[in-house]
């Protein structure tokens, strides 16, 4: 009774009668409406209201979460994109209608869309709408949408740099926030040069909340406009007497930025700010700091703020003694009292370390860091331990010794299951090789060759060869652990790996017998590892009659018969796995074995002639001129199958000839004949001319000998244009310097070098574009007139540079060597290096100076720059 007597009574209110008529529908067909207005006539405002409602107002739209929850139980992507697509019209709609009461909703979730990969630019000129409406939530909205939607690639977002002024001058700290996040986002170069005053103002104000937005918008507006950085100046000097966490971290941030972009900056916060004792002295108050539960991370105070410090402490201290003197204490305090039973801890070491190894710290310092990165390679975090072998592997040529302390630690990490340790490990291994542990770590490493996954055997065999060349101590064992990589691995080897070996044991005269004994061997009945053998083809064929005589001293000699070397040679030969090159190597050594044997001679030319026919024209160009060798020019036949010389790589004129293999480049053997008279394509010649320019630089090709005749020292004057050669050739042979003409000479039978380039610092030969390229530098222990200087080229941009070519020339008066690189792709992040090796003759003990070219593919486009070097250390000339 009293519930029908209260109802009858709300009724009787225009208001609660529309919308309890609306609520249970009886308003939804023409009879009811006009019931409805009659029984309202008295009243007079109502109907007419109720009458605009219908006919203009839509549907109010759905709420965001019911939107998610839609989309949500959608079962296919197609159903899921007709949902999408079904809102959006209604959002398009909505806009056109420009309903004010819906468009923060609309616009929230378009922006859902959006995350959800789905278009949405149509709402652009809704997000300014609700930046310039005065509601917080609607401001909100509309800044996170410009946040998404807008970018300085379009002209839209200069519409709202006015609204930013405003909100920056708002009376609001949280408007005056949404406005300096927005800014700081996408904020272009034109908004930043309009509103950096206003960001300025809010750098200096008491209010912690708008001053760490300040600080970081403060970042952006730098990185935008460079030139506004001395703005920004007064107002960093008392962001660090801050206390609050968020302005320091912010300030830290602010002063990183201004330091990194420029030097004067950053002299000037070292000389008149003395901006290090106040970093040292925030870090100190963090590691003595009790318990905070606002700042504690895992038991250690803001860690985010230390690494930030410890970042910034890094940039000040680089190549500055006194800076580095003032920070050697605090970073001994956090490397020995950081806690690392956590991952936070470890974080803040490996900055500790980085900062260490990067500024001029004392050696026990350093050690302390490194002996840091061999703990972490104890961890049982397979990201640490990727960290600790890549941070060793920057700092290994620099701290030798203390990197060594730790090989056994990295050699176990060759056995990791995961491939990336698996192959910093392998960087790193080669890295620690030299002429004390150099059969250790070979061994070593020729186990993991034999077991390591084919993406690996590539670059581990040109490993050990670079490494076996470089610090062999006989060349027996050369050959040996050479031999033992061709059958381990011998289908992952480069091209040059034949070439080289061969050269090799050419010029091991002691070692023929055994050599070719061994090689016999391993290829009995296993042709699979093909340069394997086309190296033994070569050398039966060369030295085939020391395999049959049993001339073996350094192992017992085997007997072998005439008719079972062919034997093997002719399998090789009709082998399914024997590739073309690999066939015509062992029909070369059939013929070769014609002068060296004396009971199989015919045996020899059927063989011979039956190949004239084949369908391998390679292999049938030989076999025709071999048989015009039986047949017409029998009497010479001795004379030009005689063994072959031994090889030098070097001319009396100096340098070597670049030959590119696999897209590497390779030192090649120089014949001292003169040239033809087509010496070079024009493109070489000019690519050459362009890398040397100067007149008194010995370019890397074969200049002409002085008996040349005048037409072709002509030709060869052209083609070098303005190096300092005579316009016409000299009959007396040039004054020869009293060195041995070959880099080599005597120098491969015992460890060469020095293990470590003591006192010798390293140097930056080139950094620009991402590519960084060092060099170290070692002496020979038996000639002083010998540098060897190992280039590290590294690469820090995001995508991989391949097709690397490193070119380098030097004066006259020195000789030059360039050996085979590691690779030809430089991995992106610095990730990995490739090294190279280049050895210099200098024995005038002049200064050393050289000009480099890089040719490299980066990003689809061939790069290509020049620089010279001249800042060489004394220490590697003198």
């Amino acid at each position: 009774m009293f519930s029908s007597l209260l109802l009858t009574m709300l009724l009787k209110q225009p208001i609660f009668s529309s919308f309890f008529y609306l609520y249970t529908g009886r308003v939804r067909n023409k009879k009811n409406t006009q019931q409805y207005e009659n029984s309202m006539k008295p009243l007079g405002t109502v109907p007419v209201l109720q009458t605009s409602f219908f006919s203009q107002r839509m549907p109010a739209p759905i709420r965001l979460r019911e939107l998610i929850r839609t989309i949500r139980t959608a079962r296919t992507q197609a159903e899921e994109r007709e949902m999408i697509q079904k809102e959006c019209a209604a959002i398009r709609s909505s806009f056109r209608e420009e309903d004010n009461t819906y468009r923060c909703r609309n616009v929230a979730k378009l922006l859902y869309m959006h995350m959800l990969g789905y278009p949405a630019h149509f709402g652009q000129l809704e997000c300014l709408k609700l930046i310039a409406s005065q509601k917080f939530t609607d401001k909100r909205i509309g800044y996170l949408g410009a946040m998404l939607l807008l970018d300085e690639r379009q002209d839209v977002h200069l519409l709202m740099t006015n609204c930013i002024k405003n909100d920056l001058n708002h009376s609001t700290q949280y408007v005056q926030g949404l406005a300096l996040c927005t800014l700081g986002c996408m904020g272009s170069s034109e908004m930043c040069r309009d509103l950096a005053g206003e960001v300025e103002k809010l750098l200096k104000t008491s209010n912690s909340y708008l001053r760490k937005k300040a600080a970081l918008c403060a970042v952006h507006v730098i990185r935008k406009v460079p030139e506004l950085m001395e703005m920004f100046l007064p107002a960093t000097k008392n962001l660090l007497n801050e206390k609050n966490h968020g302005v320091l971290h912010t300030s830290v941030v602010l002063l990183t930025e201004m330091c990194e972009r420029s030097p004067d900056m950053l002299a000037h916060f070292r000389k008149n700010e003395k901006l290090v004792p106040q970093l040292v002295r925030i870090l100190k108050n963090l590691i003595m700091s009790g318990y905070s539960p606002e700042h504690d991370v895992s038991g250690i105070s803001d860690p985010f703020l230390q690494v930030r410090i410890l970042r910034l402490l890094r940039i000040l201290g680089r190549n500055d003694d006194d800076s580095s003197e003032a920070m050697n204490d605090i970073l001994a305090q956090v490397a020995t009292n950081t806690e690392t039973s956590k991952n936070v801890g470890n974080a803040i070491l490996y900055e500790t370390v980085l900062t260490i190894m990067d500024i001029k710290s004392e050696s026990g310092l350093r050690v302390l860091a490194i002996n840091i990165l061999g703990r972490f390679l104890l961890n049982n975090d397979k990201n640490i331990r990727y960290v600790a072998l890549t941070s060793l592997l920057k700092t290994v040529q620099t701290d030798h010794n203390a990197v060594q302390r730790h090989r056994s630690t990295i050699v176990d990490c060759l056995k990791d299951l995961d491939v990336s340790i698996k192959r910093r490990a392998m960087e790193l291994s080669f890295a620690l090789v030299n002429g004390n542990n150099v059969r250790g770590m070979m061994k070593e490493l020729l186990y993991f060759l034999d077991s390591c996954e084919p993406e690996f055997k590539a670059d581990c065999a040109s490993g050990i060869f670079l490494a076996a060349e470089k610090y062999a101590p006989s060349k027996r064992w050369h050959i040996d652990t050479i031999m033992r990589v061709l059958t381990t691995a011998g289908s992952y080897v480069r091209d040059d790996a034949v070439p080289n070996l061969i050269q090799l044991i050419t010029n091991s005269v002691e070692m023929h017998a055994y050599t070719v004994q061994r090689l016999y061997k391993a290829i009995l009945g296993d042709y699979s590892q093909q340069p394997l053998v086309q190296v033994a083809s070569w050398c039966i064929g060369e030295y085939g009659d020391l395999l049959v005589s049993g001339q073996c001293e350094e192992e017992e000699p085997i007997q072998v018969t005439e008719d079972e070397v062919l034997d093997i040679l002719e399998s090789v030969l009709i082998s399914n796995m024997s590739a073309s090159v690999t066939r015509g190597y062992a029909l070369t050594a059939i013929m070769k074995l014609s002068t060296r044997f004396t009971c199989t001679v015919n045996r020899i030319k059927k063989v011979v002639s039956i190949y004239g026919s084949s369908i391998d024209v390679e292999l049938q160009q030989r076999a025709v001129e071999y048989n015009a060798l039986f047949k017409k020019y029998d009497h010479m036949r001795p004379a030009l199958l005689e063994r072959m010389p031994v090889m030098e790589k070097v001319t009396t004129n100096g340098p070597t000839e670049i030959v590119q293999t696999n897209g590497e480049t390779e030192p090649a053997v120089l014949e001292t004949k003169p040239p033809p008279s087509g010496l070079q394509p024009a493109s070489q010649a000019n690519d050459l001319l362009d890398l040397l320019g100067g007149s008194d630089i010995t370019p890397v090709i074969p200049t002409a000998p002085t008996s040349k005749p005048a037409s072709a020292g002509g030709e060869l004057l052209d083609l070098l244009g303005d190096l300092n050669l005579t316009g016409s050739p000299v009959s007396a042979p040039a004054p020869q310097i009293a060195q041995p003409p070959f880099l080599l000479d005597g120098l491969t039978s015992q460890p060469l070098f020095n293990d470590i380039a003591a006192g010798i610092p390293s140097i930056t030969a080139y950094n620009k574009n991402g590519l960084k390229i060092d060099f170290t530098f070692e002496r020979s222990n038996t000639n002083p007139s010998v540098t060897v200087i190992t280039i590290q080229a590294s690469n820090s941009t995001e995508l991989d540079m391949t097709d690397f070519v490193f070119q380098a020339a030097v004066p006259k008066t020195f000789q030059l060597q360039l050996l085979s690189p590691s690779s030809s792709v430089i991995p992106a992040f610095n990730s990995g290096t490739i090294t190279q090796v280049i050895k210099v003759l200098n024995p005038q003990k002049q200064q050393l100076r050289m000009r480099i070219k890089l040719t490299y593919n980066h990003k689809g486009s061939a790069m290509q720059d020049l620089a010279e070097v001249n800042n060489f250390p004394p220490q590697s000339w003198q």
